[in-house]
């Protein structure tokens, strides 16, 4: 797989804020203004950017969330077919799927600033954004966060960050 001559890179990220509140951990979930579904921060890589860089750009855009904050790199990963990210075969007609990259951000303020991509957020605790979120790797990528935060109250924070 290669770079997009537009400056598309051929994977995707997904972002979910976390934030500790007196009731427990919450998770921000977007609503997407296109498709009406809820999930984390997504959005595709630029050419030549790492998909830790264009996790922080991508939060920066749609969330309003930038500065020093603490990214947590997930173990979990997908594979999306091009044609439902782009809506076309971006990178020729033999790149099928793309992954999607998976990391969670901690933040200290429930507010946050949204982009044209979506109509709404809300803070969620986390069996209640296992039932809203609408694709599977955003699930899988909700439980890996949701385990490596408690465990880091008992042990401390272990996921790469």
């Amino acid at each position: 797989m290669t770079d997009d001559p537009k400056g598309r890179a051929p994977f995707q990220v997904l972002v979910l804020p976390f934030r500790q509140t007196g009731d427990g951990l919450r998770y921000a979930l977007f609503r997407r203004a296109d498709r009406g579904c809820w999930q984390g921060v997504a959005g595709g890589g630029g050419a030549g950017e790492s998909p830790m860089k264009a996790a922080r750009r991508e939060t920066a855009e749609e969330a309003g969330l930038d500065g020093d904050l603490e990214f947590v790199e997930l173990d979990s990963r997908a594979t999306i077919p091009v044609v439902y990210v782009t809506g076309e075969f971006t990178w020729g007609p033999d790149v099928l799927v793309i992954p999607e990259f998976a990391f969670g951000v901690g933040v200290d303020s429930p507010e946050l600033t949204l982009s044209n991509e979506h109509t709404e957020y809300r803070w969620f605790a986390f069996d209640a954004a296992m039932t809203a979120v609408q694709w599977d790797s955003n699930r899988s990528a909700l439980w890996e966060l949701d385990h490596r935060l408690r465990r880091a109250g008992r042990d401390g924070l272990t996921a790469r960050s």
